[in-house]
């Protein structure tokens, strides 16, 4: 296919090949592989700059896009690639292939650094977040060979999904703490204060005033960003909070739960060992039903399941796309609606873009990059709802991209008085701090926003 690229996808190429270290923060459906591959093939096969190229991604990325996508465009013949996956000795002899482009899955980082010279001039890290954490071994790895790599590349839509704080790993991979200081703890003095903490110890922190602007103007010579709301034709997003309420009863158990850790529900006993474990327990009593002792499930109520009920019928077999969150959840759901049925392989995948299932249940963690299901449907109902807003974007983005040619419709079901509440706030503070991010390195193109 012949590529003719829009006035973004050009300008992002060359901010690339003008910047030795730089990071493209792209909405998903920007084309942000096409993008970084055109700049590759100039870098290779024009000026000479790099030779030997290493693609980190998630694994169904790194298998799937990156070679479809160097197979689609007539552009980049002559850019030869080795998919770095399967056993130890599939991915040896990967390495031995001759080929410009290496691509690995993020899980096999530390094992390529640990177990081979390094020889790769330039990296490329497709979903720079998920090196957010300076404690994975993937980071680690990472860091180790980073004074040996002359250009650097990282791509991501969220790249704060939880907190500001999760900028430093990723942006030190880049410039080795050139913009945000070579130490987490002096990053962390420098722009944060404790909000959370039980005397020494701290659990959160917060930025301190005008943090966050520092922050932008750091790392902003490196950094665009880009919204797909500004250069693609989306469709319309609505977005609809249904709350349903507990009974007093119920809302006891939960507030009883909440306040003293520790419950009797019947025979069955629930607690909760720490702070983390009550959070997780509160959100399941939201859904419905909680694990108690050995993982038996104490059901609670069915005020979702009866919203989800009306739900599937105002769609009058219309498909919708249901998250679910704990596998008692999945269990409720397939017991109240038979013809509920899971996306798992990539049959299921093909029959729900075919129209084939009229309820089709997805665990947001399974709903990952390149995944495509905007042809099988346009509404999706959050049942049970996640603290991360990197999972929460990404499987909204299924079915809320280009090329759907619907209005696409995102339920909420939100249980009043709960930590359904609380998470629901969360994500949308999130939202609002990474969008402040996006807005503050926003590439200017020919006077487009």
């Amino acid at each position: 296919m012949k590529y003719k690229p829009h006035n973004y996808q050009a300008f992002a190429s060359e901010f690339i090949l003008e910047h030795p270290v730089c990071c493209l923060m792209l909405d998903m459906g920007l084309g942000k592989t096409v993008i970084t591959l055109t700049a590759l093939w100039e870098l290779v096969l024009d000026r000479f700059d790099v030779s030997r190229i290493l693609v980190i991604a998630p694994k169904r990325v790194a298998e799937d896009t990156w070679p479809k996508e160097l197979a689609k465009w007539e552009h980049l013949q002559g850019l030869t690639y080795s998919l770095v996956l399967g056993s130890r000795a599939e991915r040896e002899a990967a390495l031995r292939r001759k080929a410009f482009i290496y691509i690995i899955n993020r899980e096999n980082v530390a094992w390529l650094v640990e177990n081979h010279p390094w020889d790769f001039d330039m990296v490329v890290i497709d979903e720079l977040s998920s090196f957010k954490s300076n404690k994975a071994e993937r980071f680690k790895a990472l860091k180790q060979v980073r004074p040996k790599v002359s250009r650097i590349v990282g791509l991501t839509g969220t790249p704060a999904p939880n907190s500001l704080l999760d900028l430093w790993p990723q942006m030190y991979l880049l410039d080795m703490g050139q913009r945000l200081g070579r130490f987490i703890g002096g990053f962390r003095d420098r722009f944060f204060v404790p909000d959370k903490r039980n005397r020494e110890i701290i659990y959160s922190y917060k930025p301190r005033e005008g943090a966050e602007d520092a922050i932008y103007r750091q790392i902003s010579d490196i950094c665009i960003s880009m919204k797909a709301v500004d250069y693609l034709d989306m469709p319309e997003r609505i977005d609809n909070r249904i709350e349903v309420v507990m009974s007093a009863k119920e809302q006891k158990l939960y507030d009883d739960f909440q306040r003293d850790m520790v419950l009797s529900i019947g025979s069955e006993e629930l607690d909760a060992v720490n702070a983390a474990a009550l959070s997780g327990k509160l959100l399941q009593m939201a859904n419905g039903a909680v694990y108690g002792e050995d993982k038996k499930v104490i059901p609670i109520h069915d005020r979702k399941l009866d919203a989800l009920e009306d739900l599937v019928e105002a769609a009058n077999g219309k498909p919708l796309l249901v998250a679910y969150w704990y596998k008692h959840d999945l269990q409720r759901i397939q017991a109240r609606f038979k013809n509920a049925r899971c996306i798992d392989t990539s049959k299921d995948i093909d029959d729900w873009n075919a129209g084939k299932i009229p309820l089709a249940l997805i665990h947001p963690a399974s709903a990952g990059h390149g995944l495509n299901l905007q042809d099988g449907g346009y509404t999706i109902v959050w049942f049970g709802l996640t603290w991360s807003l990197e999972l929460y974007q990404q499987l909204n983005a299924r079915l809320w991209r280009q090329g759907q040619k619907h209005t696409v419709v995102i339920h909420h079901i939100v249980t009043k008085g709960t930590h359904d509440e609380d998470a629901m706030r969360a994500l949308e503070k999130k939202d609002t701090r990474q969008s402040a991010l996006i807005e503050a390195v926003r590439a200017r193109i020919g006077g487009n926003p």
